[in-house]
């Protein structure tokens, strides 16, 4: 892909530290502003939230039905949360963001993702369906701030250089929520006979989501990184109106953007195939807990595999665009080749799909640090940032949406199958 070059940029002062060249001897309270204010630290933090927030859901999700032994309440729930989303991402996350900022943006939508949780925890006693769906909706538009906050500040909160880096970290710590919390349910579910999680599940992933909604009180504004390249952009944006459109408009029809669409669209529509179909129906609550753990854990080495290669310092910006393609290509291939064969010999079980099933996460995690790395090198703005943020989460929910949906209506596996594989080859 034709990228520009990224440039060296040199650091800005830290915040509170004279800049002449007799210094001022630095305070304890500048030396902590400093490393609030370090874009790593900001990264380490934006990763920890959603560590806390969508970790957990993804734990949950990983379960299976979201813990349930009738999978069409969670999947018609998360269709509500897609298209939620999809309605939103751009047309909301992204101006608000702007308008807001990062840390009012995430704290008028993280505290969503506990409500779901705890609706399931109703639906365990009341079979509350209708409760669960419209918590599905209410937390599709809270996802959309979250990602968007959490993508720009992935995107352009590092230098240049580093970009690749900062997606491998990020996916390494928020994937742990989920290997952590598919190990929980895994230890609390250990004896159970019931084909539901335990209530002490839900309680337990609640609380979690709810501590990762407080920790949003320390996101930094852009502003205030010690990052100069982030200085330079965030000076250049216009938060009128007319700026906003004019700055959407032409973020979204550049030809390289137009060409990620089909990336954005095929990024989650795999999801409710593994997660239902697969696992949902091939192992037991137990063994699902387990295989959700094992799916995370491929997360993390996946995205660091994808945030070492992307960074490799030998290669120019658009050799390294080259090689994820090949390595996307190669790997979904030989993956869904894989799941094609489980598909037409199911009943041998439990080895077999476990490992396919861990090699299903690892893609994943490839696909999507592509994604956001593609996105990191348009632009150093936070507000163009979250434009971009916003059109990828607006197309990856569309095209999650299509797919529970099919799912929801119970269409065969194999055809479900054939969907994904189709789309993951030919979005490239």
């Amino acid at each position: 892909m034709d990228t520009k070059e990224e440039r060296p940029v040199p650091m800005a002062p830290a915040q509170g530290i004279d800049s002449e060249d007799t210094m001022t001897p630095a305070t304890p309270r500048d030396k902590i502003k400093a490393i609030y204010a370090h874009p790593w630290s900001q990264i380490i933090l934006i990763s920890l939230i959603c560590f806390c927030c969508p970790g957990m859901y993804n734990a949950l999700g990983g379960l299976g039905g979201s813990g349930q032994v009738d999978p069409t309440v969670a999947a018609n729930a998360t269709v509500a949360l897609l298209s939620t989303t999809a309605a939103t991402a751009l047309i909301v996350g992204g101006p608000v963001f702007s308008w807001t900022g990062p840390r009012l943006c995430f704290l008028l939508g993280g505290w969503t993702y506990a409500l779901y949780s705890g609706s399931l925890l109703n639906f365990n006693h009341h079979e509350n369906g209708a409760f669960v769906i419209g918590a599905g909706a209410i937390l599709g538009l809270g996802a959309s701030m979250l990602w968007v906050v959490q993508g720009s500040i992935m995107t352009t909160y590092v230098p240049e250089a580093q970009k690749g880096r900062a997606i491998a970290v990020f996916w390494i710590i928020f994937n742990l929520g989920g290997g952590i919390g598919s190990l929980a349910s895994f230890g609390l579910n250990f004896h159970s006979k019931s084909a539901t999680v335990s209530d002490s599940t839900y309680i337990a992933l609640m609380a979690v989501m709810l501590v990762g909604w407080v920790l949003g009180i320390f996101i930094c504004s852009p502003s205030r990184i010690r990052l100069a390249q982030l200085h330079a952009a965030v000076e250049t944006e216009k938060h009128t109106l007319n700026g906003s459109i004019q700055m959407v408009m032409k973020v979204l029809f550049k030809w390289r953007v137009l060409c990620m669409i089909p990336l954005f669209f095929s990024a989650n529509v795999f999801y409710s195939y593994q997660q239902n179909v697969v696992n949902g129906f091939t192992f037991n609550i137990r063994t699902r807990s387990l295989n959700g753990a094992l799916y995370w854990i491929a997360q993390m080495l996946g995205g660091l595999l994808i945030g070492v290669l992307l960074d490799l310092p030998f290669l120019s910006r658009p050799n390294r665009a080259k090689l994820g393609w090949v390595v996307l290509f190669v790997c979904g291939m030989s993956i869904w080749g894989g799941g094609y064969a489980f598909q037409r010999w199911q009943d041998r079980r439990i080895a077999r799909p476990m490992f396919l099933y861990i090699f299903y996460g690892a893609y994943d995690a490839l696909w999507q640090g592509f994604c956001y790395w593609l996105i990191g090198t348009e632009s150093n703005s936070t507000a163009r940032a979250a434009v971009l943020v916003g059109a990828y989460k607006t197309f990856q929910a569309v095209g999650g949406a299509m797919a529970w949906r099919i799912n929801a209506e119970h269409k065969s596996a194999m055809t479900q199958l054939g969907m994904n594989w189709g789309l993951s080859i030919g979005a490239w």
